[in-house]
């Protein structure tokens, strides 16, 4: 058996924030493909076309330590290949990231609502680590954990590969305080503060979560701040990290977040209204430096559109 050895280095540099892919050619006991060409059809060609394979091959967009690599060339398993892929076409988020703190270690970002954290489906460029990559010129940066797409606030980023699991460890352990400020309809007959639990399930290609019989798997906290005209500020505090759970919970108690395209009703699947962001905002988030056993704070300067 093989062993595998490191990958190395990639010869291409990122590209918008963004890495090229990797390729490992895998073992081929069978004696498939002959040339590397061959393999990369298999595997591309589905996907992109087999002309846009070719094409690529044609302009060098397949690179290995050495350079450029050409499709008749040999194929030799365990080679490692790189390459850029077409980014999709993407909506400009007009928004900003913030930055509300930076160290050796650490980025502390005010992520804008619409902005993804990171690449992940049809938004590459427009998230917020590419943005931070290019900007911040950190093309090693990472984030510790996610924020929703819709969602604005803190976002923790680690800038070196190595201190990127010790901050993650943080939020598996749920050793980080986060809360959250809202604004929902005010409904003098719910009453608060209140913990609500639950069991909620998100299923793949469907995009509203649902509350579901069970054992409960996501627990918040929610409290009034205050209120006025109808409309009040909440302070949430999610115990877990269910998708979508803050949504969910507050649309349980009858006073859905103002500006959710899911809670109560989906809304059909158009231009992105950038006038009407969901007002959910990541306001603090607390916890122990695990390098240097300082205590952190961080807050948001974003403002929701509240009450007066």
């Amino acid at each position: 058996m093989r062993r595998r050895t490191k990958a190395p280095s990639s010869p291409l540099p990122q590209r918008h924030g963004i890495d090229p892919v990797r390729v490992r050619l895998p073992e081929d006991p069978e004696g498939a493909w002959a040339t590397v060409r061959e393999y990369l059809v298999g595997r591309y060609g589905g996907a992109v076309g087999v002309g846009r394979v070719e094409g690529m091959l044609r302009e060098e967009r397949f690179v290995g330590v050495d350079g450029p690599v050409g499709g008749d060339e040999p194929y030799v398993p365990g080679r490692y290949l790189w390459f850029h892929r077409d980014l999709p076409a993407e909506t400009p988020v007009p928004f900003e990231v913030g930055v509300v703190y930076r160290d050796e270690r650490i980025v502390v970002a005010d992520k804008p609502h619409f902005l993804a954290t990171m690449p992940r489906g049809r938004h590459v460029t427009e998230t917020a680590l590419a943005r931070l990559r290019r900007d911040l010129g950190l093309p090693f940066l990472q984030p510790a954990h996610r924020l929703d797409r819709l969602t604005a606030g803190l976002v923790l980023f680690v800038v070196r590969p190595e201190d990127r699991g010790a901050y993650q460890t943080l939020f598996r352990d749920r050793v980080v305080r986060k809360e959250y400020e809202a604004v929902a309809p005010y409904d003098p007959a719910v009453e608060l503060p209140v913990t609500v639990r639950s069991r909620i399930e998100k299923e793949r290609g469907v995009m509203a979560a649902r509350e579901v019989p069970g054992e409960p798997n996501a627990e918040s906290r929610v409290e009034l701040v205050r209120h006025a005209g109808g409309v009040a500020s909440y302070r949430l505090v999610p115990v877990t990290g269910r998708t979508h759970q803050l949504r969910v919970h507050m649309n349980r108690l009858g006073v859905p977040i103002l500006g959710d395209p899911l809670y109560p009703v989906v809304r059909e699947d158009g231009p992105e209204d950038f006038s009407r962001p969901l007002q959910l905002l990541a306001r603090t988030l607390k916890f122990t430096d695990p390098f240097t056993g300082v205590p952190r704070v961080f807050e948001s300067p974003s403002v929701l559109s509240g009450p007066a």
